[in-house]
Order: structure tokens, then sequence, then C-alpha cells
């Protein structure tokens, strides 16, 4: 087309290319500001310049050959079924599974190579494995990844990963040892693959689970069967992998610094996901009345080590006035181009609630208003007595709703803008429906633990100290104020060293116990977040799924008990592993459906 642009040609080229590589005519391949990422037939993949830079062009010619070679040679029913239940383990077999199917496009193609290289070179420079400088901060799924894709391709190791993965090349290979030299027999047959994959990870003390798959059977329709069984739900299983992972840690950690013979890895619970996306600061790792039953389980097998050092504060203590304005005014300027989106949404929910409270009649009443749409009726018959009706209103409940949003490091740039627009969007909207709206944030006040770490150092560092750094839980609008008032606190997020790390768990019960308090009948709490709660300093000396498996039990306990009624928005990264009610979004264009649906579904309940 004559008014196309050279990144519409570009993409349509994409788009041809990735379909021919997965023999799938529907693939459609569209440009992405965040993490990279494929959803069934529909690819992400970063968006070049207007110039198209020959590198970034190379990148997002390599996350589209990557998503398309997966749609080929991957099979998720019989990736799944075998599936180590342990948390480590998992990550690494889905990181060895990546470089399964990338090998055997690498390997046939020369020019697909080249794309894959560059792709795995933009997701080293973001993975905490490019600041690593000890054996106990290299992820291993990453660095046993790029061991093995050295070993299957002959592609060196990313520049940006070579000094982390040299940290563990000795350990990984001396338990390996000919591991990877089997597993390159094996590529292009993903059960003989995923068997030997498994004996890999025993080898590596990470999974115990005999239950491999078996090479010989050929039957594809046994791969449908228990697609859909959860790997991760046995907590008896995971519990003995944690104490294996803490076990190989300190194999890892040994002799590498004086001290530290007792502290574990932390197992990057983003990375477990198999993105590898971190564009954080240092520090950073990405891809939570009458009430006797609130008293927390004695399951929840989670403590803080100390909470002297943890705080509430309001948003304008964390900044000046002058600061507060300015970083308001960009997230106005970010506002700008959206107006159209922001109109629509208001007005679409806003009819969305307002028709729940829309007026009724009773009719045939001996008094009240004079029924006119009767008189016809007493004209033809005058025997007939004049009819009256009564307006009534039908009962929509009081409600108040709470935005908790994720301030953690790896919501920075693109995702904690949407959070911030969204946060702004809402407040707004609801006010107009009567809707009261509480807006709060939680990070922590430190990288890598504060002085929480450094009171459990003074104390000689006790072993399972529980959590370990001091919460910042930021309160941006009260319930009872008004938007007008508090809508200079939202540009607070877009601070520069305000987002740190996430504890979801203890989040969540704080934002929960807020709403309990209130006198409203209905009441709704919406979490905004981009994937797992992740802090160094307390996976570090926990097992490696603690801040996790928190979380998983306060999301349960309140789904099941509690009458806040509970939902999530996820913002880049899938949020459906946790949370029941739950959609995720990859761009602020799709934040008016996404928000009135989940809003109009909560307040749409049975029987209200």
């Amino acid at each position: 087309m004559a008014d196309d642009t050279p990144l519409d040609l570009f993409r349509r080229a994409l788009t041809g290319t990735a379909r021919a590589i997965a023999r799938e005519p529907e693939v459609e391949v569209a440009w992405s500001a965040d993490a990279p990422a494929a959803s069934g037939k529909n690819f992400r993949v970063p968006l070049p310049g207007r110039t198209l830079p020959a590198a970034q062009a190379q990148e997002a010619r390599g996350f589209a050959d990557s998503f398309a070679l997966r749609l080929r040679h991957h099979n998720d029913a019989l990736h799944s079924k075998h599936a180590p239940a342990e948390p480590l383990a998992r990550a690494c077999y889905d990181a060895v599974e990546q470089v399964r199917y990338e090998a055997l496009g690498a390997n046939d193609f020369s020019g697909m190579r080249t794309n894959l290289d560059a792709a795995a070179e933009l997701r080293a420079a973001g993975d905490p494995i490019a600041r690593a400088t000890e054996a106990s901060d290299v992820p291993l799924q990453t660095a046993l990844a790029l061991l093995l894709r050295e070993r299957l391709t002959g592609t060196p190791v990313p520049q940006r990963a070579r000094a982390g993965v040299e940290l563990v090349r000795e350990f990984i290979e001396s338990r390996t040892g000919s591991d990877f030299d089997d597993l390159a027999g094996s590529l292009a047959d993903q059960r003989a693959f995923q068997s030997l994959t498994l004996d890999m990870l025993r080898h590596l003390d990470l999974t115990r689970n005999d239950d491999a798959p078996d090479a010989t059977d050929d039957d594809p329709d046994a791969d449908d069967e228990g697609a859909e069984d959860d790997a991760g739900d046995d907590e008896g299983d995971q519990d003995e992998s944690e104490r294996q992972s803490g076990e190989m840690a300190g194999e890892l950690s040994d002799g590498d610094s004086e001290g530290d013979a007792e502290t574990e890895p932390a197992a990057d619970e983003d990375m477990a996901e198999g993105t590898g996306e971190d564009e954080g600061e240092e520090g950073m790792m990405p891809v939570r009345p009458n009430r006797p039953w609130t008293d927390l389980p004695e399951d929840f097998d989670y403590r803080a080590f100390t909470t002297r050092f943890d705080e509430v504060v309001e948003a304008d203590e964390l900044c000046d006035e002058e600061e507060l304005t300015r970083l308001r005014a960009y997230l106005d300027s970010q506002l700008q181009g959206l107006q159209g989106v922001v109109t629509r949404l208001a007005n679409r929910l806003q009819r969305r609630l307002m028709a729940q409270q829309n007026r009724a009649w009773d009719f045939d009443q001996e008094e009240g208003l004079l029924d006119a749409a009767r008189l016809a009726r007493v004209v033809i018959s005058p025997g007939h007595s004049l009819s009256y009706k009564i307006e009534r209103d039908q009962e929509f409940k009081d409600t108040v709703v709470t935005l908790l949003i994720d301030n953690s490091g790896s919501m920075r740039g693109r995702p904690i803008s949407i959070a911030a627009i969204s946060a702004d969007i809402l407040a707004r909207t609801l006010e107009r429906c009567g809707v009261k709206t509480e807006i709060l944030g939680f990070t922590t006040r430190a990288w890598k633990g504060g002085q929480s770490r450094e009171a459990w150092l003074a104390d000689g560092k006790p072993p399972h100290p529980g959590r370990l750094n001091d919460l910042r839980h930021i309160v941006y609008k009260q319930a009872d104020e008004p938007w007008r008032r508090a809508r200079r606190n939202l540009g607070l997020m877009m601070r520069e060293g305000l987002l740190k790390e996430n504890i979801d768990g203890e989040a969540l019960l704080w934002a929960h116990e807020r709403l309990l308090a209130r006198a409203e009948d209905r009441r709704i709490l919406m979490v905004i977040s981009d994937g797992a709660p992740v802090d160094d300093s307390t996976l570090s000396v926990n097992n490696a799924g603690y801040l996790e498996q928190h979380l998983r039990k306060v999301i349960g306990w309140i789904e099941q008990k509690s009458p806040v009624q509970l939902a999530a928005i996820g913002i880049g990264h899938d949020v459906t592993r946790y949370y029941k009610r739950s959609v995720t979004i990859m761009d602020v264009e799709q934040l008016g459906g996404t928000i009135i649906e989940q809003l109009a579904g909560l307040f749409e309940v049975e029987g209200q």
C-alpha cells in the first residue's frame, strides 16, 4: 500500500516469515514496547526504531523466529504432563525446552541462527545473570540453558552473560556429565528430550521425580491426557524440592565469600516463568466490624524477622510539592494521547454501573403519581378508577473499590505508566458513579534488604528468618478523599528510585484489612501487578518459593472465606496462575474493555 511506513512493511514481512516457519497461516505479529510475548498465534515482538536500525530489526526477527519455532516444534500438553513440581526444576525444564526448539531452527538455517543470537543477547542483557558477581547470584535456569545452547548449536554464551555463566560452569558440567551430549541426539523428539532433561535435573539434585516420559511411547493421543495437570500444586513435593535447591545453592556458594556458606540463591520467580526480562535498576529481579475468622490460619507458615522498620506512608510525604507537581504533569502528558480511550471508558463504565441504579415503578397504586399511560381506559370506560404509580429505587449496595498497585522495579517504564493511568481513569469514573475508591501501592524501602537485614546480621544470622526487607506501603488516595484532591499523588509512581522489590502477600493482607474496616456493603479489591513476588534478601535465606507460597495462600484464603471480592489485572505477565478472577493486558489500548468487564462482573454478582 502507498501509505505503508517502513515499519508496516517490515511487520508484514515478519508475519509472513513467521507463518512459513510455524506452518500456521493465522499467525499475527504485532509490536510491543514491553517484554516480547506470544499468546497462541499472536506474537508481540520488540518495536524497532522508525529507521529500522539493523541490530533492532534483527532482535525483532529473533523473537518472531523463536515464537514460530515453538508453535511448530513444541507440544504444550506433552510439556505440561511431565513437568516437575519443584519450582526451580520447572524453571530449568522450561528453559531447556526453549533451547531445544530454537536449536532446531538455528542448526538448519544460518539466517535464523543470527536472529536467535540477537534475541538471546537482548534477553541476557535484562537478566539478573548479567549483574551476577557471585555464584549464588546466578539464576541456575539461565546458566543451564545458555550452556546447553552452546553445546547444541555451537553458539558462544552471550557477552553480557559470560561472566555469570563462568561462575557456575564447573558446577553444572561436573553434575551433568554426558547429559548435554545425550540431549543433542534427541532434538527432534520432544518426548525423548524431556526424559533426558528430567534425568539431568535429577543429576543436578533439583528433582526426584521418577515419572519420566516413556521415550518409546509413540501414541500422539496420549499427549493430550493430563494436559491440564498443575505441576506446581503438590506442596509436599515442592517443600522437598526447595530443601534440595537450598542444598545445591550451598554447594554453589562454598568458597565464594567468607561467611556466606549458609546463604542460598534466590530463585527468581519471573525467570521461573521463562521471561528473563528485567529492565530495572541494579539489584532488581523480574519476567500481592465482627470478623473472628480474620485471624490468619496457622498453615500460612510465614513470618517477618522484624516489622519495626516497615512503614505505611502517604504519597505526598515521599516527595516535595514541586516535584510531585512535575511528576503529575509528566503523567498527564502520557494521558494526552489517550483522551479518547479515557472518555469511552468513563462513559461505558458509568453506563454499566448506573444501569444497576435505574429507577423502577410500582403500578396500579391507590395513590401516588397519576399513570398517564392508563388514562385511555378511563376515557373508554368511565367506570374504571384512576390509576397511580409510585417510583422506587432499585437496591444498589453501597460500594468501595481498592486498587492495589504493584510498585516493584520490574514495573518501571511502560507498565507503571499503564498502572497509574488505570488508577486515574478508574478513580474519576467510579467517583461519578457514587462508588468510593482507594488507591494503594506496595514496594520495599531498599534493594536486597534494608534495616531488617542489618538487624538479622547483627543478631548472628539465625536460620530461616522469614521476610527480610522493610515494607513500604503507600496510600495514594483515601477512599473518602475526592479524586481532585489526590490526583497529584498518582504522579509519584513516575518517580525514579521509588520502585524496588515486591512482597505481594503482605500487601494483599494490608489492603484487605483496610477494606474490612470500611462500612460499605460491597467491598472490591483489584490488584494491578506484573508477576510474582520477588525480594532478594528474603529469598536468599529462605526456600525459593517462600514468598510465592504465601501469596497463593493469602489469595486462596481471601477468595474462599472473605466478604471482599478479589480480582487482578496482569500487565505484560499472566497472573491467572494466582488469581481465579484475572486478566492480562499488554498495552493501555486494552485497558478500557478489560477494566469494564472486570469491574462490571464484580458488581453484577448473583443476587445483587
